[in-house]
């Protein structure tokens, strides 16, 4: 979800049921979760975005009875980052993804959404809106 949403991890880790409209194929970033504080993501405003049919499949394909959350423990309880952390790594390491310095994480795969968002042309403006980005500054030091 992360590379297909450009999501930060704690919105990732806010995400509940109820952001989702599935049969539409929107997601709302309502709020983001960051080391136990819930609050809204940053830039201080909510956004909506489109989703690709590949992240409606994989979403439906994970729902579950746990609780509101998207991504929680076993006990429905939000993730943390440092939850999140081992998935990443595991899923990396089969896939065979490395960097030849330094490690992989998760806010590099919120670069790649937006890679993959300049590759296709999408203008800069529209970058930044999808990505939450206060200015257009910060989503050219994105890029």
């Amino acid at each position: 979800m992360a590379i297909k949403t450009g999501l930060r991890q704690g919105e990732l880790i806010g995400l509940q049921w109820a952001d989702l409209d599935l049969s539409r194929g929107l997601l709302n970033v309502r709020r983001s979760i960051w080391r136990g504080v819930e609050g809204l993501p940053k830039g201080g405003r909510e956004r909506t975005l489109e989703l690709p049919p590949s992240a409606v499949d994989a979403l439906k394909g994970h729902r579950h009875l746990r609780g509101r959350f998207v991504f929680c423990q076993d006990d429905g309880q939000p993730l943390t980052a440092g939850k999140m952390e081992s998935p990443l790594r595991r899923n990396l390491k089969r896939a065979g993804i490395s960097r030849e310095h330094g490690r992989i994480g998760w806010h590099d795969l919120r670069h790649t959404y937006g890679g993959h968002l300049a590759m296709r042309a999408v203008p800069m403006k529209v970058i930044q809106e999808l990505m939450g980005h206060a200015t257009i500054e910060m989503t050219g030091k994105d890029r």
